[in-house]
C-alpha cells in the first residue's frame, strides 16, 4: 500500500474511533443497537471508498492543493461532533426526543447508507472530486459525465443531502436531526459556488450545464 492510502487508511480508522468515542461516550452505555449498526455503515463505506477512490484524490481531499483544509470544513467537522454527541445525550442519558419508531429509524439507517454509497461512487468516477472549490489543472482537471453525472451535475452532494437528512433518525434523535438539517445552507452554498466555478473556468461545463439541467435532485433542483 503506498503512502497517500497508508495516510488515508490510518485517518478512516482514527475517524471511525472518533465517532464511536463520541456517541457511546456522550450516551454513557453501549447497548445501543442503532448506533452499532450507524457504526456498521459507516465502516463499510469508509473501507470500500479506501478502494474505490482514487489514491491521488484521497491526498487531494485531506490536503487540497497540497494545503492544509480551511476553517469552513474544520466547522463543518464541529457541527458533525455536537451532531453525534447530541445524538449519544439524546439516546443514551436525557430521551429528550428519541422516539422514533422504529420502521422510522430503519428507513434512516437505509437512506444514510445509500447517500453514502452514492458519495462515494461520484468520487470514484470523478478523480477530481476536491473537498474545497477549484479548478486542479496541476492534475489535469477536466469534464465528467459518466456514472451518477449522467442524471444530475453534483450527484455527491445529493448523496451527502440524503445522509444528512438520514443520520439523526438513524440515530434516534430528532435533535441531533435537527443539528444535521442546520448545515444543509452550507451544503447547498457548496453547490452554487461550485457550479459557478465550473461553468466559467472548465471547459466543456457550460454545455454539460445546458445538457444535464439539474444539479442535484432531477425535476426539482
Amino acid at each position: 500500500m503506498n503512502k497517500p492510502r497508508l495516510s488515508a487508511a490510518a485517518q478512516t480508522a482514527g475517524f471511525l474511533l472518533l465517532v464511536t468515542a463520541i456517541l457511546f461516550g456522550s450516551a454513557g452505555r453501549f447497548d445501543i443497537p442503532m448506533f452499532w449498526l450507524y457504526l456498521a455503515v459507516l465502516a463499510g463505506v469508509c473501507i470500500a471508498s479506501l478502494f474505490l477512490i482514487d489514491a491521488d484524490l484521497a491526498q487531494e481531499r485531506m490536503r487540497p492543493g497540497g494545503k492544509p483544509i480551511g476553517l469552513r470544513l474544520q466547522l463543518v467537522f464541529l457541527l458533525c461532533i455536537a451532531h453525534w454527541a447530541i445524538a449519544g445525550l439524546d439516546c443514551g442519558r436525557m430521551h429528550w426526543s428519541d422516539h422514533i419508531p422504529l420502521p422510522v429509524r430503519l428507513a434512516g439507517i437505509i437512506a444514510f447508507a445509500a447517500g453514502l454509497a452514492l458519495f462515494v461512487w461520484a468520487m470514484h468516477v470523478n478523480r477530481f472530486f476536491s473537498s474545497i472549490v477549484r479548478i486542479q489543472r496541476e492534475r489535469g482537471h477536466h469534464l465528467v459525465t459518466g456514472g451518477p453525472y449522467r442524471w444530475v451535475r453534483h450527484p455527491g452532494y445529493t448523496g451527502a443531502l440524503a445522509a444528512i437528512l438520514a443520520s439523526g433518525i438513524a440515530l434516534c434523535s430528532w435533535i441531533a436531526a435537527a443539528i444535521g438539517v442546520s448545515g444543509l445552507p452550507l451544503l447547498f452554498w457548496r453547490v452554487i459556488a461550485e457550479d459557478r466555478t465550473l461553468i466559467a473556468e472548465l471547459p466543456g461545463y457550460a454545455e454539460y450545464a445546458r445538457r444535464v439541467r439539474w444539479r442535484l435532485l432531477p425535476g426539482v433542483w
